[in-house]
């Protein structure tokens, strides 16, 4: 990509993710957010609830698993126990007392989890121009639900569909541990559940204390799509979002190739590097085929082959 595309893309993508995180024009209705054991979404929930405050946005954080109420949270609804019925109505009559509402949904596990719910019906009754919705999926858990036909697909393809959009989280240790790996041809790592040990649940580097990495996607109102990888800083004072390939320690840096082939050089029993001499001597070393490309044949390179007595000579042969 040219460096007037790059410029324009990390431009307008910034400026995207801005405006999805601070909730501007209603730009995204529905917000999934998708995380795993190995990246928790909670960073990026606290992201939300910071900005929301900050706009005077009323945040209704509903409750499945959080035992203690977030700070910043205007309300504050346990939903254990409730019905989605009564759960409805109380998210109505919460959201219609204040002229712009953001609801937050630590989890979808349990609404997912009913048959007889209609989730996608349920959420889209709760969006308006007036009120957003984010909502998080853990998806190392699995669902304990009766489909009442094997022709319905499973709650996450749904709201994959229904979400304007979604955020899928990621440990930025490990992504860097793919890109290296991605780097020496090697197979792409995997982490936690995904190795299929016994024993092993969640893998190691997980949950990144220097920031979350975001991989987007959202769909405009014309239905075309924008994919982005994002990295948020979340303790330092840098520049708080970036670019994925933006960010100093995933992006390949100069001397990461020499380091690392001063590793494979440590593996091996011999050494197939050259040193500056050595490389300076195979460079002007004159191969005869080049040597012969020269005006009358050259003269450097050349081959010369005495007969002996014991040779044959044919002279056809040496006319071809």
């Amino acid at each position: 990509m040219s460096e007037r595309a790059l410029k324009h893309r990390r431009t307008h993508n910034l400026l995207l993710i801005q405006k999805l995180l601070n909730l501007r024009d209603a730009a995204s209705p529905f917000t999934l957010i998708i995380d795993t054991l190995e990246q928790s979404a909670k960073p990026l929930l606290w992201e939300y609830i910071k900005r929301s405050k900050s706009v005077q946005t009323r945040i209704i954080f509903v409750s499945f698993e959080s035992p203690r109420r977030p700070a910043g949270i205007d309300v504050f609804i346990r939903a254990r126990r409730k019905s989605p019925i009564d759960l409805h109505k109380k998210l109505i009559k919460e959201v219609s007392t204040s002229p712009r509402s953001l609801i937050i949904v630590d989890t979808l596990h349990p609404l997912a989890s009913l048959a007889a719910l209609d989730l996608p019906s349920w959420l889209s009754s709760l969006v308006s121009p007036q009120t957003s919705l984010v909502a998080v999926y853990h998806q190392d858990i699995l669902l304990q639900r009766t489909e009442s036909s094997p022709y319905v697909p499973d709650p996450l393809t749904l709201l994959q569909f229904l979400a304007t959009t979604i955020l899928c989280v990621h440990s930025l240790a490990q992504m860097i541990a793919r890109r290296h790996a991605a780097d020496k041809s090697l197979a792409e790592p995997v982490f936690g559940l995904r190795e299929e040990i016994e024993g092993i649940l969640k893998g190691m580097h997980g949950n990144d204390r220097r920031g979350v990495v975001l991989e987007m996607e959202h769909r405009r109102k014309s239905g075309r799509g924008i994919s982005e990888w994002f990295f948020i800083h979340t303790d330092s004072a840098e520049e708080k979002i970036v670019l994925l390939q933006d960010n100093a320690l995933y992006r390949q840096q100069p001397g990461d190739k020499d380091i690392r082939d001063e590793e494979e050089k440590l593996d091996a029993t011999f050494d197939l590097g050259l040193t500056e001499k050595q490389r300076r001597d195979r460079e002007g070393v004159v191969l005869p085929y080049f040597d012969a490309q020269k005006d009358g044949g050259g003269v450097g390179g050349r081959i010369l082959y005495d007969m002996g007595v014991e040779d044959d000579f044919d002279e056809e042969e040496d006319e071809i």
